[in-house]
C-alpha cells in the first residue's frame, strides 16, 4: 500500500484532530503515525498525519474530498506521496564535507531526494559530482556580475523542476530578490550554535573565547544573513587542550550531520514556519531506513 501523509496548519480551533481522523477513516485510510502541536502563543495549530490508503485512493480524490475540511477550519494543508523522491539542488563553494555527505546519503536512500543539480562558484567538486551521473554547473560570482549569476542559478533551479535549494557551505550571499522568491525552499548550514558568533569565523571566536561546547545550526536563508527560522541544531563538547584548528575538523561533522538532518525533517514534510521560529514534528517510523548500505 501507498504511504501518504497530510501536513495542515491552521488557526486553533476546537474538532481539528477529529474531523482529519474521521475524514481518513470514512476514505478508507489507515492512521500510521500523528503529530500536531497547538501554540498557545501564536494561536497557530501544525498537524502532519502519515498514513495508508487501504481502499486504494489517490492524491486527487483524498485532496478534492478533503476541501470542505480546509473551508471550515480555514486551513492549508497538502497531500503527498512519502514514496516520491523530493528534487534538490545543491550549491556548494570548496568545504565539500557536507555534500560528499548528502550525496551519500542520497545515494543509499538514507534521504529521500533526487540531486538534479550542483552549483558551485568554484571547479574542486566537477569529478566527484559528475560521477555520480548529476549535472554540475560552475558559475562564478562577482559584484559585477551576481544578478546575472542569479538569474543563472534560478534557471537551473527552475529547469531541473528543484523543490529545494540546499546550500552546502555555499560561502556566497544570496540577494533579497532571490531569498524572498525561494522563500521556505533554501536552507543553508552556519558553523556555529546560533545566535552567538555570527561571522565569517565564528571558530575562531570560539577558541578564542575558550567554550567548551561547538555546534552548528541549519536554518532556512532569509533577507537576514543567519537570521532565517532555525531547522536543526547540534553541539560536540571541546577542551582547552584543543587547536582552532581542532575546532574546526570536528565542527565538520557536526555540520554534516545537522544539514542532513535539515534537509530530510523538510522532504518529509516535518516543518512548519511559525512565525519567526518553526514547528518541526519527530520522524516517523522506519523513514531513516536506507534502501542499501553503500
Amino acid at each position: 500500500m501507498t504511504k501518504f501523509a497530510l501536513r495542515a496548519k491552521c488557526a486553533s480551533k476546537r474538532g481539528i484532530v477529529s474531523a482529519v481522523s474521521t475524514y481518513l477513516a470514512e476514505t478508507g485510510c489507515n492512521i500510521t503515525d500523528s503529530a500536531q502541536f497547538d501554540d498557545a502563543h501564536t494561536g497557530n495549530f501544525f498537524m502532519r498525519v502519515s498514513f495508508q490508503s487501504e481502499d486504494g485512493a489517490g492524491l486527487a480524490d483524498l485532496e478534492s474530498g478533503f476541501e470542505a475540511i480546509k473551508a471550515r477550519f480555514g486551513m492549508n494543508s497538502e497531500f503527498f506521496d512519502e514514496s516520491v523522491k523530493r528534487k534538490v539542488v545543491i550549491m556548494v563553494s570548496r568545504f565539500g564535507h557536507c555534500l560528499n555527505d548528502l550525496l551519500y546519503r542520497a545515494r543509499i536512500g538514507a534521504l529521500p531526494i533526487e540531486i538534479v543539480a550542483v552549483i558551485s562558484n568554484h571547479m574542486d567538486y566537477q569529478k566527484v559530482v559528475v560521477n555520480q551521473d548529476i549535472p554540475f554547473h560552475c558559475i562564478r560570482v562577482t559584484k559585477d556580475n551576481k544578478p546575472e549569476a542569479e538569474a543563472r542559478i534560478l534557471q537551473v533551479v527552475e529547469e531541473s523542476g528543484a523543490e529545494l535549494i540546499v546550500l552546502a557551505r555555499y560561502m556566497q550571499i544570496l540577494s533579497d530578490a532571490m531569498c524572498q522568491k525561494m522563500s521556505g525552499r533554501i536552507i543553508n548550514i552556519h558553523h556555529s550554535f546560533l545566535p552567538s558568533f555570527k561571522g565569517a569565523n565564528p571558530y575562531k571566536q570560539a577558541f578564542e573565547k575558550g567554550v567548551k561546547l561547538i555546534g552548528a545550526t541549519s536554518h532556512y536563508v532569509t533577507a537576514d544573513l543567519d537570521e532565517g527560522p532555525i531547522i536543526e541544531q547540534d553541539i560536540i563538547r571541546v577542551t582547552h587542550a584543543q587547536s582552532g584548528e581542532d575546532y574546526v575538523s570536528l565542527g565538520r561533522d557536526v555540520e554534516s550531520q545537522v544539514l542532513s538532518r535539515a534537509v530530510h525533517a523538510h522532504v518529509h514534510g516535518r516543518v512548519f514556519l511559525n512565525g519567526e521560529k518553526t514547528v518541526v514534528f519527530p520522524p516517523s517510523p522506519g523513514s531513516y531506513a536506507s534502501e542499501r548500505m553503500g
